[in-house]
This record gives structure tokens, sequence and C-alpha cells, in this order.
């Protein structure tokens, strides 16, 4: 199945280069290409897209309301959040609107093939290193009112163990770091991470991650 790709970024180069990455590969396509956030809101009412390569930056309408407005339909195409994190302070909204993660932009080409391929398959892309870098930075800006949550809230349906796999996911940590670090295997933490989307009622990881950090469960400088 070929994925289709929007290019979604106010740098035509930039685009450009993407475009010729995903050009290459047999199970790609690109489909539709837009320069900032109203634009590609109206190019995905006429295109067939699976996957949008989001910016964050850009004028008229930023990637994060973007996001949250493509997001909002009952049926719509996954979006992955690029930025450039020294300079983007909205990458964390832009997961909270509904992004199946994000990536850095000078990522090298074959992390963001497999971040799509990821993407479009229904996993969530938080990369371990860029997720501590940007929850360190960015935590301090998150609502801070929000508690963990005590008997009878959506915390306490987890047990123990379960508990402890979240606050390991929202370090960043991938399935197979939290096996090693718990001694489970693989495929148990696979499905701890199943039961605790379940429970909890939420999309993906990177929810999980916003969710441990609204409530207080995790903290910025404490990973």
């Amino acid at each position: 199945m070929t994925i289709r790709v929007m290019l979604v970024d106010d740098q035509v180069l930039l685009r450009t280069g993407f475009r010729m990455v995903l050009a290459a590969q047999p199970d790609m396509e690109v489909v539709a290409e837009a320069g900032d956030g109203a634009e590609a809101i109206e190019i995905l009412r006429a295109t067939a897209v699976d996957v949008v390569l989001m910016d964050v930056r850009m004028p008229r309408l930023d990637g994060v309301e973007a996001t949250r407005r493509i997001c909002s339909a009952e049926t719509h195409p996954k979006v992955l959040i690029l930025t450039t994190f020294d300079l983007d302070e909205y990458a964390f909204s832009g997961l909270k609107a509904g992004a199946s993660g994000f990536m850095l932009k000078d990522v090298p080409p074959g992390e963001l093939l497999g971040a799509i391929r990821s993407v479009h398959s229904g996993d969530a892309v938080v990369a371990p290193s860029t997720t501590r870098r940007l929850l360190d930075r960015f935590a301090p800006m998150l609502p801070t009112t929000g508690k963990e949550q005590g008997p009878g809230g959506a915390m306490d349906k987890l047990t123990e163990r379960e508990r402890e796999v979240m606050l390991l996911v929202a370090q960043g940590l991938s399935n197979g770091e939290i096996a090693a670090r718990l001694v489970l295997s693989e495929a148990t933490v696979k499905t701890h991470v199943g039961r605790i989307l379940t429970k909890l009622g939420l999309r993906d990881r990177v929810q999980v991650v916003v969710l441990a950090y609204e409530s207080g469960l995790v903290r910025a400088g404490g990973l």
C-alpha cells in the first residue's frame, strides 16, 4: 500500500528536500503540498492523505491550530509535527492537539521515513532523546494545577505494574528499553501499554506522555 503524504511548510526548499527523499521510496507518494495551515486544511477537503508532515511556525494558520482542526474531524490523516526545537515553542501543544508524534527537521532521512511508516501503521513517534529534551524544556509551560489523580480517578484504574510502565513511557523509553529496565519481555510490555491506553481512553503513546505531565506524575527535570 502506498502511503499518501502531504508536506506542510512555508519553506519551499525544505518541502523540495523532503519530496525528493519520499519520492525515492516505493511505498510513499507526495500527493499534496501547502505553505501554511489554512491552505493545508483547504487542500485536505478534496485530497485523500494518509500522513501530514506539519511544520509548527507558519503564516496565516500555524501548525498547532491546523493540527487541532485536522484531528478534530471524525476521520482524518495522521499528523507528524516537524520542529526545529530551538525555535519552536509549540511542539508540545501540537501533540496535545492530536499529532501522532514529532521529529526534528534535521532528522536523518532513514529516521524520517521510519517515522512516517510508524505513524501510518497506527503507532506514535516519540523519539526518546528528543522527548526528554523537549519535555524538560516545555513542561514548565503546562498548567500547574494538574495533580496526580487520587482514588476513583483515571490513574486508579491502573495496576502497579501498568503505572510503572506508564511512567517509563512518559520518559520516552521504547518498549525494548522498558523491557530491559523491568526485566520483562517486549511482548509483555506491549500488552501493558495496550491496556494502559484502553483503561485511560488514550489514543497512543503521545497522549500517555501528555497525561503523565499534566497529571503531575512526571515533572520537568525528573527524567
